[in-house]
């Protein structure tokens, strides 16, 4: 096991000694080293030395994934590209793609925090880890790689895609930890019953580790169900380090940010003002010891809150909620704001639906409309009309309940919705096309 003993269970007031440190340093590094910093410190009136608390963070400026684009590729570079060992860039599909550099200690820096986030979950060098996320310039492959490599663990590469290939790896080589996206989970586990014969809980997985997009407790019972395994919420964002950001421990009462690498924050996403211990907002975290490419206030546009009181598993680290959205996710419906995540929650408490689902907004008539496709069980696709009915209306009551609005629900076959080897795409937005 990887166990930091020191660092995991620091007291309180020690690791603000420590956050205060070296976020001193961070500010004057980014300062000195990065001219898009220093115009937007000029431009704000701060100066490093005016940070003489943890509470002074507020005055900085925030970072946003917009400035980022601006300067692209390696405006946000702190060292030549002759320190820079490794490249990891987003995936660009809503602009140009952020780039972010990896220095020798960045690289230590990301291995110790995912060694830490798989020990949590009760990876050993005894097990062996399969890893479905994909491998290249997005960082969720490799970051799971460096992890289980400084635990020992003995490594499956096997990248996303080719799923009989998958489920063949995972029971020749007996494989125990599976890490890979929520929704590829679930395909895997229907891939393995519908196609091969194979029931998923008849192989050696024990834990999975399922991140990159968000999931709700219910998508969590049903992973479980399927595979006979524990279900653990890793998190992390290209622009901070990639996966090993957070992570949930055995206790599964929240995920445990990495404090002394990375500082939190809870802003209200519209006044960019910090909100209370417990309120949802926005997380906002600052790298305090990246060396590459400094992350000074970024706004993740994720959605949580802390968690307070102590965590039964005895470490001090402040935990987080699981991701609730992002705020450039939600959807305005009839002016309401409405969630995927909100969605997804009430179709899974109905029973007789698989957790398969399509959200549709179309603007027919100069008023916005959602259908949502919702894949039945086989059970119920071959039951009788009237019984599909009823199940229709059921769901299109428990959704207005969660929502607010009133949705159409469309039952289709099971297996008719596409599937996702990476980030599921649940929304399609038509209401500007013609």
């Amino acid at each position: 096991m990887f166990w930091n003993k020191e660092i995991e269970t620091i007291p309180e007031e020690k690791l603000k000694d420590i956050q205060l440190e070296r976020l001193k340093k961070v500010v004057q590094y980014a300062y000195e080293r990065v001219p898009y910093y220093r115009k937007k410190f000029e431009e704000a009136g701060i100066k490093p030395e005016d940070i003489k608390t943890l509470e002074d963070i507020k005055y900085i400026p925030f970072t946003s994934k917009a400035d980022l684009r601006e300067v692209y590729p390696f405006g946000m570079f702190a060292v030549p590209l002759s320190e820079i060992v490794e490249i990891h860039s987003s995936s660009g599909t809503t602009g140009k793609p952020v780039v972010m550099g990896y220095t020798r200690e960045d690289i230590e820096v990301w291995k110790e925090v995912m060694a830490r986030s798989l020990t949590m979950m009760g990876v050993t060098k005894e097990d062996i880890i399969q890893i479905a996320y994909g491998y290249g310039v997005f960082t969720g492959g490799l970051g799971f790689h460096y992890g289980a490599l400084t635990i020992g663990a003995t490594i499956v590469p096997s990248s996303a895609g080719n799923t009989r290939r998958q489920i063949e790896l995972m029971r020749d080589f007996g494989t125990t930890v599976l890490a890979c996206t929520p929704s590829y989970a679930l395909y895997l586990a229907e891939y393995a019953k519908d196609e091969m014969g194979i029931d998923p809980r008849t192989l050696k997985l024990k834990a999975g580790s399922f991140g990159a997009e968000m999931w709700t407790e219910e998508m969590r019972r049903e992973i479980e169900k399927r595979f006979g395994i524990k279900a653990y919420n890793v998190y992390g964002l290209t622009e901070i380090i990639g996966p090993g950001v957070a992570h949930e421990c055995e206790a599964q009462e929240g995920l445990h940010i990495w404090e002394d690498h990375f500082l939190p924050e809870i802003i209200d996403p519209e006044t960019g003002e910090p909100l209370p211990e417990g309120e949802r907002g926005e997380l906002v975290l600052t790298t305090l010891t990246k060396k590459g490419v400094p992350m000074i206030r970024f706004r993740t546009r994720d959605i949580t809150a802390f968690i307070s009181g102590k965590c039964s598993c005895g470490r001090t680290s402040r935990r987080i909620e699981r991701i609730r959205g992002r705020t450039d996710d939600m959807i305005k419906v009839r002016g309401v704001m409405i969630f995927p995540y909100q969605i997804e929650k009430a179709i899974l408490e109905v029973q007789g639906v698989e957790p398969h689902y399509q959200i549709i907004l179309t603007r027919p008539h100069y008023l916005d409309e959602i259908e949502i496709q919702v894949e039945m069980s086989k059970e119920i696709f071959s039951d009788e009309v009237r019984k599909i009915e009823e199940l229709k209306k059921r769901l299109e009551k428990r959704i207005e309940e969660t929502i607010g609005v009133r949705v159409k629900v469309t039952l289709v076959e099971s297996k008719s919705l596409p599937r996702s080897e990476g980030k599921a795409k649940r929304v399609i937005d038509k209401r500007g096309l013609k």
